[in-house]
Formats: structure tokens, C-alpha cells, sequence
């Protein structure tokens, strides 16, 4: 069995991902964390062949906890787990250790295959993000001219990227749920994505969200 760690502070999240993981047969999960305190404990305990890690605990950075994982039990392997694709987010946790990097707002169900590529030695990582970062070492082929963005598009985009639900951002600008909507579809369009972290990862390269 392949002893699993996970961190997560939505127990929603958490509860389906602790599910899936002993529905598969070959996969436990032999500890969790709710935390970043919480998250340490679990860490320097070390009871686990693969840590599972969101990046944003209200409490402290998971990255911290990937290095701490590294620097203790480096024969382990570590998977992010999260639901933005920041760019910088993304290099910070793979220089800090990970070797995954797998995103919320997709499909769950492919963290229990993610747990069992890495233990034979692969990295899975979102094929977004994955072509995103090939792209960074290919100074030849810089992106392409984008369509600007409106005004009121950047003002979605931060909030998007602040991690606001629709119905929280149409009541922050005072417009429906329904234009809202559209706007997230334009910017989809014009940042050539398909999902949010898509579109934080491409506005984050980009330069498009600025200090966030």
C-alpha cells in the first residue's frame, strides 16, 4: 500500500479527496492536516510515501511544508494540490521539492493515478501548466500579442484570482451573476484558456495581476 499524507483546508475537498484515495486498493491515507500547524506535525512525523499539499493554508505557505518534507524525508514524494496555477506558485514549489502539481478547479479524481505516476518515478502535472513551463525555456518563441483587456475585465480577473466566487464578485462590482459570467468567457477567450487556473496562470506570466 502506498501510505498517503494529505493537507487541505477545505474539508470538503479534503473528505473527497480521502475518499477517493482508499477507494482505490492500492492507496491509504495514513494521516492528515487541516493546517499549517497541523501540517507541520504531520510532516515531521513523516508517516507517509506521499505528501499531498495545498499551496494556501490560512495559517502559513504550504511551500514551506514541501521544503520542511525535503529537507526531512527526502525519500518521499510530494504533490501540490491546489486550486490556483500562479506561475510564481508553480516554480517556487518545484524548486522547494514537488514533483506534482495537480489543480482543484479539474478533475480530482486524477490525484489517485497522480499518487501512482510519482511512486514509479514520473512527475504528473496539469498539461496546462506543464506546456506553460516548457514554454519558459523557449526564449525563441515569446507569446503572442493578446487582445487588452477592458477595465472591468482586469477588475474579474483580480478577483477571480483572489479566489471570489461568481456571486461574491457580482455583489463586490454591482452587476449580475449572469454578466459576470461573461466576462469571465471573454477573458477565457482573450487569455486562449478554458478554466480559472488556466486563466491565473496565464494572467500571472503575463504580468496581468500585478502584486497579487
Amino acid at each position: 500500500m502506498i501510505r498517503t499524507a494529505v493537507i487541505e483546508d477545505d474539508p470538503a475537498v479534503l473528505a473527497h479527496l480521502c475518499r477517493l484515495i482508499r477507494e482505490s486498493g492500492d492507496i491509504e491515507v495514513s494521516c492528515s492536516a487541516r493546517n499549517f500547524v497541523e501540517g507541520t506535525k504531520l510532516v515531521e512525523a513523516g508517516d507517509y510515501d506521499v505528501l499531498m499539499c495545498d499551496l494556501g493554508l490560512p495559517d502559513g505557505s504550504g511551500i514551506d511544508l514541501i521544503r520542511k518534507s525535503i529537507a526531512l524525508h527526502p525519500q518521499s514524494d510530494i504533490i501540490v494540490v491546489t486550486m490556483f496555477a500562479d506561475h510564481r506558485k508553480v516554480l517556487d514549489s518545484i524548486k522547494a521539492g514537488a514533483r506534482g502539481y495537480l489543480l482543484k478547479d479539474e478533475n480530482l479524481e486524477d490525484c489517485v493515478p497522480g499518487i501512482r505516476e510519482i511512486r514509479r518515478g514520473g512527475s504528473p502535472i496539469n498539461p496546462f501548466i506543464a506546456r506553460k513551463l516548457l514554454e519558459r525555456f523557449q526564449p525563441d518563441m515569446p507569446d503572442g500579442p493578446m487582445e487588452a483587456l477592458s477595465d472591468r475585465e482586469h477588475d474579474v480577473l483580480g478577483l477571480l484570482a483572489r479566489g471570489y466566487s461568481y456571486a461574491e464578485i457580482a455583489t463586490l462590482l454591482g452587476i449580475s451573476t449572469q454578466t459576470v459570467g461573461t466576462y469571465v468567457k471573454r477573458l477565457y477567450r482573450k487569455l486562449e484558456v478554458s478554466s480559472r487556473s488556466e486563466a491565473v496562470f496565464e494572467a500571472s506570466s503575463r504580468g496581468l495581476l500585478g502584486g497579487l
